[in-house]
């Protein structure tokens, strides 16, 4: 049984084939310049050139693209934009207009091809992967199922802090089901406002086999699990530090106790031992990292999770975890001691193996094989879906 797996971030998109009769440590992997990486790319080499540009497509990813597009427009190259590449801009596409780019209706692409250059926007692109893939001899013709991770703020009513509307999405998805997977759903079952998730699916066109899609942090956070000694622990802090967004999950045996989120661009390591302290004690509070211009914190216990217990103290995956290197300046008390996560021997996908995870419990089918294959022989300790969190 083969799964694709694909952990699309703002640097990277991180691939993982999953195949049931390899150990998880030979299974194939790529680590590729993400899409909004590429679209940037793409986008600084046509500006020398003033060449017009159109962008058609699929919301995807913004960041580095949006950068890019907005440089082009501010250049006064022409650019004209479908409306839902658009939405890679902003959900609202007169403020897209604002910018100077100009929004242009699918029956019209075929009139501008001749006077510009065309990039089309999407998250997934399945068939470059394939191809990719089928390069080096292996077929992804046979898949049992398809899985992607992507961040989404979902699509805010006009007057909504999409910080905010991510957070009460957040919420709502921890209520109705204490658990990471609770972030994963099949193409079909995605809830109408994550736009950037249904844009993956749009994307990736007539599939053989089921997809499913995921929140990009939750995966990373449940995928560190799967190291042997944070197996081990019952109760744990998971920090994943993004390139954009960094996001911590308080983890015990009763599910999620807490949760912040903030933008890896607003913090340094003082700052973020600070707020791991007040989710380990129970003060965070939400207008503590939102008023902070980060997105939100949210807590479910005022249980008190003790620091210096253990050999360490936070559980850290994410390209930028290197943030703990830096020299913490908190007076009158130690810096936290991190672990840094290494499941099956490779930071690098640990999302892919949180989505494999996500998969196994969103389609029982495939369970029994994929938990025999994480669990790889025993040595992995507590499988984190004998934890709820």
């Amino acid at each position: 049984m083969k799964i694709l797996t694909v952990d699309i971030g703002t640097g990277t998109q991180d691939i993982f084939l999953y195949d049931s009769r390899l150990d998880i440590e030979n299974g194939f992997k790529l680590v590729l310049p993400s899409p909004t990486m590429m679209i940037h790319h793409r986008v600084k080499q046509s500006l020398s050139l003033h060449t017009p540009l159109l962008f058609t497509g699929h919301q995807m990813g913004g960041g580095p693209s949006a950068w890019a597009i907005e440089e082009a427009a501010r250049a006064g190259i022409p650019v004209y934009m479908t409306s839902a590449a658009a939405t890679t801009l902003n959900d609202e596409l007169d403020k897209v207009e604002m910018l100077g780019i100009k929004i242009v209706g699918e029956d019209e692409v075929e009139g501008l091809m001749s006077k510009v250059e065309r990039l089309e926007l999407k998250d997934f692109d399945f068939k470059l992967i394939s191809t990719t893939f089928e390069n080096y001899g292996v077929s992804l013709n046979d898949l049992e199922a398809i899985a992607v991770a992507v961040f989404d703020h979902g699509n805010a009513p006009a007057g909504v802090s999409d910080r905010q509307f991510r957070f009460d999405y957040l919420d709502d998805r921890i209520r109705a089901k204490n658990s990471l997977a609770s972030f994963a759903f099949l193409s079909s079952e995605i809830p109408h406002m994550m736009t950037r998730l249904q844009s993956v699916v749009d994307s990736a066109g007539d599939l053989s086999c089921p997809l499913v899609v995921m929140d990009t942090a939750p995966a990373a956070v449940l995928g560190a699990g799967f190291d042997p000694i944070v197996a081990t622990r019952r109760q744990k802090i998971v920090c994943n530090v993004g390139n954009f967004h960094t996001l911590a999950f308080r983890l015990s045996e009763q599910g999620i106790e807490g949760v912040f989120e903030h933008h890896t661009g607003e913090i340094d390591r003082t700052k973020l031992e600070s707020l791991l302290r007040a989710l380990a004690d129970g003060t965070l509070k939400h207008e503590d990292v939102f008023e902070d211009m980060g997105h939100g914190a949210l807590m479910y216990s005022e249980d008190v999770f003790e620091f210096g217990k253990d050999e360490f103290d936070v559980v850290v995956t994410g390209p930028r975890r290197s943030m703990f290197n830096q020299k913490s300046e908190i007076e009158d008390r130690k810096s936290l001691h991190p672990y840094f996560a290494v499941p099956f021997g490779d930071m690098m996908i640990a999302g892919c193996f949180g989505l494999l995870a996500a998969t196994a419990e969103i389609m029982p089918d495939v369970a029994e094989t994929i938990h025999g294959s994480l669990r790889a022989n025993g040595r992995r300790g507590v499988a984190p879906w004998d934890n709820p969190g």
